[in-house]
């Protein structure tokens, strides 16, 4: 039903339910009602004539009256009585306290009822009722019409990867959208398609990582979390790829690595909201359990004396990458930045950070967990070499034009570390 009639229906009732209780409180108030009077005027009339009747007997006993006198005095007392008492009764109105009493009420009981209501009721949840019965009803019934509306819009979205099957976007709509409701085996089947027309999306890798890991029981080794870290390297802020890979980092006891994945996401998220505290707690957790254990490090296989778990956890280096002020016009937010650590001039890096220009000034932690080869990590070095880049093309390997900084023999467990990105390469 329209929310205006069924407001409208309800207050017609109510109007309805006031005029009953007035019709019943009314009629005896305001009604000219014909009040006998003869009763009354009779009983006065009966007392008077009584007490001159016993008048003329105490002067017939008196001799102030003889018997014909008093027969005669009775006859006449008599006759008067008999004639008052046939005589036509006069109507009178009813009392005028009454009727005002019945208009007061009259006016004043609306009133008060419809102002009771708007003072002690909810006015305005008939309006929300009545809208949420125009709308399909109560809460269970608007979370079956929501599920319902997100099941028409999959249907909308499968009609039109029918009719454009190498349209990409439509599959990756159509993947989160399976993943959101939770069906990961349409998600799984989705994204797989969409992979194969848009590769390079991080969302889109990310999204497949999920379901791949979801089908395999959750675990994430082999290709999801190789889709992870591609992602990541397209993308370092991408909310999935750095929550998966805090999560491996966790299933392989990597808890520097975790800390430092759940670190950087929480970054992403506002500080107040649920998730980034649930993220926030998983830094800890990781936190505590590599401070507490000191085993866990990515790729640690050293099970000796505790020395080596020790220098691990602390083979970290903290600072602040920046670029220099004559060539902030030559970078675009979306730029791709490279940091490396490396125990010489060159060689395989034992850790590396990739973003974006965007994040000017980037602050940055390296540590084991970011090692590209389990042999080759920081904590084998006492000194290392940084180099940071600002690639335009986003390829690893750089090329000419390129921005760069480098600082040299920078110690292992250094923290407030300045690089400035201040040449560019040739």
């Amino acid at each position: 039903m329209n929310p205006f009639w069924s407001v409208t229906f309800f207050w017609l009732a109510a109007a309805l339910c006031v005029a009953i209780a007035l019709a019943f409180v009314l009629p005896p108030l305001l009604r000219k009602k014909a009040v006998a009077a003869k009763t009354a005027r009779r009983d006065i009339n009966i007392a008077v004539y009584r007490d001159q009747m016993k008048e003329m007997e105490a002067d017939r006993a008196g001799g102030l009256l003889s018997e014909e006198q008093f027969q005669a005095g009775k006859l006449e007392l008599e006759a008067r009585l008999a004639e008052d008492a046939l005589a036509k009764e006069d109507a009178v109105m009813a009392p005028v306290a009454s009727r005002r009493l019945g208009f007061s009420l009259a006016g004043v009981l609306p009133v008060a009822a419809f102002g009771l209501y708007f003072w002690l009721g909810n006015p305005m949840s008939l309006v929300a009722i009545a809208e949420a019965q125009a709308s399909g009803g109560g809460a269970v019934e608007g979370q079956v019409k929501g599920e319902h509306d997100i099941m028409q819009m999959i249907q909308k979205v499968e009609e039109k990867t029918k009719t454009d099957p190498n349209d990409g976007e439509a599959w990756s709509i159509l993947a989160k959208t399976y993943a959101a409701v939770g069906h990961y085996p349409e998600a799984l089947t989705a994204y797989e398609k969409a992979m194969k027309l848009r590769p390079d999306v991080p969302s889109i890798m990310t999204g497949y990582a999920e379901a791949l890991a979801i089908k395999n029981n959750r675990a994430l080794a082999g290709k999801p979390i190789e889709l992870v870290m591609q992602a990541l390297e397209k993308d370092p802020n991408d909310i999935k790829g750095l929550e998966l890979a805090g999560i491996h980092a966790f299933q392989e006891k990597g808890f520097a690595k975790a800390a430092y994945y759940m670190k950087r996401l929480y970054k992403q998220l506002p500080p107040d909201s649920p998730y980034a505290q649930d993220i926030l707690e998983a830094q800890k957790e990781a936190e505590r359990l590599l401070k507490g254990t000191l085993t866990g490090m990515d790729n640690l296989s050293d099970t000796g004396n505790g020395k080596s778990k020790e220098k691990a956890a602390n083979a970290t280096i903290q600072g602040t990458l920046s670029l220099a002020p004559a060539l902030k016009g030559k970078v675009g937010a979306q730029d791709a930045i490279f940091l490396f650590a490396r125990a010489g001039a060159s060689g395989a890096p034992v850790a590396a950070i990739r973003a974006t220009a965007s994040q000017f000034p980037l602050e940055f932690e390296l540590n084991d967990g970011m090692a590209m080869n389990p042999d080759n990590r920081l904590s084998n070095f006492k000194e290392i070499n940084l180099t940071a880049r600002v690639s335009k093309s986003g390829d690893v390997k750089g090329a000419s034009g390129d921005l760069e900084g480098t600082l040299t023999s920078v110690k292992v467990g250094s923290k407030g570390v300045k690089l400035v990105i201040d040449k560019v390469k040739p």
